[in-house]
């Protein structure tokens, strides 16, 4: 009787943790991804320039202090802090009159982004969800941006400053409503306005101490950060993170460059249409995370959905009937968007994929169609090589001879049973 009342308790606390979090998780992520949304929708009808690159750069440099600083101050107080900024900059972002103003404002929004996906992941634990929530905003932005542009010319203003300002004025709304939306870590969950109670706290923050042990912070060690420096697995996932934000950043960036420049359709059209493939990209992320979980079969779904990527390249590379070309954006889009959950517990993006679509390439851009193309098949190549190498560390430790990342009794996940044969055929190293 006791047990399963104690299982009940529990699971009405997950499902108060996934509302909230869920919910104001994917809100705020979306905010950063609809950057990439606006300054492209922007850069088809007046302006565009390395402003992308220094901003990617900003996020990279401040991405570790920001993460630190979730810690310091406690997630509700930092978010809403850089979200307000977010907001605050995208808002000023569309009264710049020089480069120089644009590059100046980049570099803050950048440094005011860069907490979002390293924070925020790091509390989400039900990524697929945040997943799609950030798809089908990402997606509607694309129309919403597509009423704004129509507002071009109205109050001395052009379409992409109207798209500026409505961005800037929702993101910081949204920071000054995450102070009372989003949740505290587990053992302070109780402080949190309208969430857990001091009870249920406890529980939550004892279920993760019995799973992990890690809900009192351990003192920044130097020597643990070169420890896990030495991990050559770590460099095998930011290989794939890399590959993965190549085409991700690629696209998502200049999705809007490549209808209109490479499939010739109008300003509005190309605004208009980058909207469907995030749409479609909603069905493959949830199939590809529920087939992921219920068989815990990472590395062939991964390798599925790159070999996708792969053909939608294809069909955008080596085709000239425009239908065949936008159908490949809807592969390819759907599948990188897939594999975000399967890759990453949090991404980190890179500066590459800015400059692999070059205009002078239109309308094929076949540097960015073999770049990507490659990016896929060396992930196939790194799920391939892991299975082998976490079969080798469990070996190890079955035999006395390792103990994996210093918890007694982990071993690596990397097969399923099947009448009663050992199959290598996913990764998952979660500790």
């Amino acid at each position: 009787m006791a047990r399963t009342y104690k299982r009940a308790v529990e699971r009405r606390i997950r499902l108060k943790v996934d509302l909230r979090l869920c919910s104001i998780t994917g809100i705020l992520c979306s905010l950063d991804l609809l950057d990439s949304n606006v300054i492209s929708s922007a850069s088809v009808t007046s302006m565009f320039s390395v402003s992308i690159f220094i901003l990617t750069t900003a996020k990279i440099a401040f991405q570790l202090p920001s993460t630190i600083a979730v810690r310091t101050f406690g997630p509700r107080i930092w978010f809403t802090f850089i979200t307000f900024c977010f907001g605050l900059i995208t808002l000023c972002t569309a009264f710049v009159h020089t480069w120089r103003q644009m590059i100046a404002l980049r570099v803050l929004l950048g440094i005011a982004m860069s907490g979002v996906y390293p924070g925020l992941t790091y509390l989400q634990l039900r990524f697929p969800l945040m997943q799609t929530g950030q798809v089908i905003v990402l997606a509607t932005g694309s129309i919403v941006n597509f009423g704004l542009n129509q507002l071009n010319g109205r109050g001395v203003l052009k379409g992409w400053q109207w798209m500026f300002i409505f961005q800037g004025a929702i993101s910081a709304f949204m920071g000054i409503m995450t102070f009372w939306w989003m949740v505290d870590f587990p053992e302070n969950a109780h402080q949190s306005f309208m969430f857990l109670t001091e009870g249920e706290s406890a529980i939550a923050a004892l279920r993760i101490e019995k799973d992990r042990g890690d809900v009192e912070v351990d003192p920044f060690n130097w020597k643990k950060v070169l420890k896990h420096g030495k991990d050559p697995k770590v460099y095998g996932f930011c290989t794939m993170y890399f590959l993965q934000n190549l085409v991700s950043t690629s696209l998502s960036y200049f999705l809007p460059i490549i209808l209109q420049g490479g499939m010739s359709f109008s300003t509005n059209k190309t605004i208009l249409l980058s909207a469907p493939p995030y749409y479609y990209a909603v069905v493959p992320a949830i199939l590809s995370s529920l087939i992921e979980d219920k068989f815990q079969l990472r590395g062939p779904i991964i390798s599925f959905n790159a070999i996708c990527l792969t053909v939608g390249f294809c069909m955008l590379g080596f085709t000239d009937q425009v239908t065949i070309r936008y159908v490949g954006t809807y592969l390819a889009t759907g599948a990188y968007v897939a594999n975000w959950a399967g890759l990453a517990t949090y991404q980190a993006n890179n500066i590459v994929g800015h400059f692999i679509i070059r205009q002078p390439e239109a309308p094929r851009y076949m540097t960015a169609i073999w770049i990507s193309i490659g990016s896929q098949i060396l992930i196939i190549g790194c799920v391939a090589c892991f299975p082998l190498y976490f079969y080798l560390a469990n070996q190890r430790q079955r035999n006395g001879k390792k103990v994996i990342e210093g918890t007694e009794g982990f071993r690596f996940t990397y097969w399923v049973t099947k009448y009663g044969k050992e199959f290598i055929v996913c990764i998952d190293s979660s500790s």
